[in-house]
């Protein structure tokens, strides 16, 4: 069969070839051609719905001040479905963990795993940090049936096997990061809050510890876990019968000083940063040893020892990096995210002896202009999306999370990212039949700015999505979860 075409007034002949809508097909004969024909057709519609669909939701009169940001791509061809100001780099909030955690396991691997070394050097206890932001994690902790205090346990055994009644000093090295522990933009505000904690070398406790208040009657008490020495509590919480309780911290310029304040009807319970968290692992460890019944008898130190040949390891304790991409991702854990980037650095340096933020940022830019996205579209200063100085396209996160769905890497990432309605920072949302387990995403929210990319499973296969905005309100969190329902009920 010969088909006859048009191009610049010229006649073409194509044997056995088809021309429909612009789309050449091989003629395998007219019934496969038909089906292929109301194929596209059926596509070309669910794609029309789908942009109309959206289109009306960003149209909506509450978000007339909200800026958007949008793009849809089909996971198997890597086409674009839709597209709003996808080239646009808007602040990514903590959207911005989705490609630092894509780029740790571009640099560092599925099988990389975080350790943490104990050992002893004559008579002085050593402990050399590894970047673990997981060491002493309660929720990791909980994962694998881990007592509380199960570290400090294991390093007495550990002592007591080896007959050591005694130590001379502790020295901690956390010189695996550099001491940058807290970015300069983040807002100063939160630096006593969780997801703005110090990031060290050697961490622990995700660099917190609990502030417990009970209202006895007359008085608010204030404990602390885990219980200790290492702060300086000022109590001035007021006991009421009646109303809310409403307890909160703040710190003082002396280190790991901390005001407790506010009215308490109950009880109440809040995790605050702590300062120089491996001064702080040191000294927990020191107040174990000493209770324990094994003497420690000179100072805490923190130094670079862990090239010393004389050191004899006692324990090796390890992070898998697939549980700090859970904790980075599906919990938005701000310590696992800054961990990563600056292992990424660590790990991936000549003439350091330490991670470093910007080293760390060189890198994930680089692996991003790899997958050919344009330097305008990015612009990197943190790792958790707490700086607002942070820029991403909606291109470009698209085009990370697609990469990692083409690697052999993308069911560990996957199963890191929250899930609708069933886990993470994404529990109470999707809890419909129709979306229930089948968004994979990632959250993201500072102050003005409301985030979330991931993957839709849907009728047709898996389509990958980023939503940024900017100046938002109340009602952009509603719009952007419906943006995501729009994708599965427009392809099927």
């Amino acid at each position: 069969m010969i088909f006859q075409a048009q191009r610049n007034g010229t006649s073409l002949n194509y044997p056995g070839f088809f021309v429909i809508k612009g789309i050449m097909t091989k003629g395998f004969g007219k019934k496969t051609l038909f089906s292929a024909f109301i194929c596209l057709c059926l596509a070309t519609a669910a794609w029309a719905d789908l942009s109309k669909s959206i289109d009306s939701i960003i149209g909506r009169k509450s978000l007339k001040k909200a800026k958007f940001g949008i793009k849809v791509i089909d996971a198997a061809t890597g086409k674009t479905v839709y597209a709003h100001k996808a080239d646009k780099p808007l602040i990514p909030a903590s959207n911005m963990k989705i490609v630092i955690s894509a780029a740790a396991l571009n640099y560092l691997g599925p099988d990389y795993e975080f350790t943490t070394k104990i050992g002893m050097l004559d008579k002085t206890l050593v402990v050399i940090g590894g970047g673990d932001p997981l060491f002493g994690d309660e929720v990791t902790d909980k994962k694998y049936k881990r007592d509380q205090d199960w570290i400090f346990a294991d390093i007495i055994t550990a002592l007591k096997k080896k007959k050591v009644t005694s130590i001379k000093d502790i020295v901690v090295d956390s010189t695996f990061f550099d001491d940058n522990r807290v970015h300069k933009n983040w807002p100063k505000e939160q630096l006593n809050l969780l997801h703005a904690c110090e990031v060290s070398g050697l961490n622990y406790n995700v660099n917190c510890i609990k502030i417990l208040t009970k209202n006895t009657g007359k008085t608010v008490t204030v404990t602390v876990q885990p219980e200790t020495d290492y702060l300086k509590i000022i109590n001035k919480v007021k006991p009421i019968s009646k109303g809310n309780s409403a307890v909160g911290s703040y710190r003082h310029k002396e280190p790991n000083k901390i005001t407790v304040h506010g009215k308490c009807t109950k009880s109440a319970g809040f995790n605050v940063a702590i300062e120089r968290p491996a001064a702080f692992f040191g000294f927990l460890l020191a107040e174990k040893l000493n209770a324990a019944g094994i003497n420690v008898e000179g100072q805490l130190t923190e130094k670079y020892i862990k090239k010393d040949k004389n050191i004899k390891i006692l324990r090796v304790y390890s992070t898998k990096i697939a549980d700090v991409l859970v904790r980075c991702n599906k919990d938005s854990l701000g310590l696992a995210a800054e961990s990563l980037l600056k292992t990424i650095s660590a790990e991936n340096t000549t003439g350091r002896i330490n991670g470093e933020w910007r080293h760390g940022l060189n890198l994930v830019s680089r692996y991003l202009r790899s997958l050919g996205i344009d330097s305008g579209q990015f612009d990197l200063d943190d790792a958790r999306g707490l700086s607002r100085k942070n820029m991403l396209s909606p291109n470009a996160i698209t085009q990370v999370l697609l990469d990692v769905y083409k690697s052999k890497n993308w069911q560990v990432y996957k199963n890191s990212l929250a899930v609708g309605g069933i886990d993470g920072t994404m529990h109470k949302y999707f809890k419909e039949g129709k979306y229930k387990g089948k968004i994979f995403a990632k959250t993201g929210y500072i102050r003005n700015t409301k985030a979330l990319s991931g993957v839709c499973t849907t009728a047709k296969g898996d389509f990958i999505f980023s939503i940024l905005t900017s100046g938002t309100n109340g009602r952009t969190r509603t719009a952007i979860n419906d943006i995501a329902k729009a994708i599965i009920d427009n392809i099927q």
